[in-house]
């Protein structure tokens, strides 16, 4: 079955850290570049990171620029995203999703999407 999982949600405190994993069945993620999103209640899907299917480029958004690192073991066949100072602005689902081109093309389509994993930060 062809699917990318998402893990490692959780509910934490604000100031502490998460790991969320991307991890791809069914095909090779290493042809594939990478971007993590997020949707909060109430508000637009947004991209917090992406990272180059070589690992040779990553993206940040400015909201979360210094505080999440985005790395992937194609070994694998996952993508990471280390999410540490954690606040509580950055509750949301966080989906990653697949493309099939070296670097991301935000006007390109995805061709496969993750069901979401929650982080929830408390105040």
């Amino acid at each position: 079955q062809v699917q990318l999982v998402e893990s490692g949600g959780g509910l934490v405190q604000a100031g502490g850290s998460l790991r969320l994993s991307c991890e791809a069945s069914g095909f090779t993620l290493d042809e594939y570049a990478i971007r993590w999103f997020r949707q909060a209640p109430g508000k637009e899907r947004e991209g917090v990171s992406c990272i180059s299917s070589n690992d040779r480029s990553a993206y940040y958004e400015d909201s979360v620029r210094g505080r999440f690192t985005i790395s992937r073991d194609n070994a694998k066949n996952t993508v990471y995203l280390q999410m540490n100072s954690l606040k509580p602005e950055d509750t949301a689902v966080y989906y990653c999703a697949a493309q099939h081109t070296i670097l991301v093309v935000s006007t390109a389509k995805y061709d496969y999407w993750g069901q979401g994993t929650q982080v929830t930060v408390s105040s």
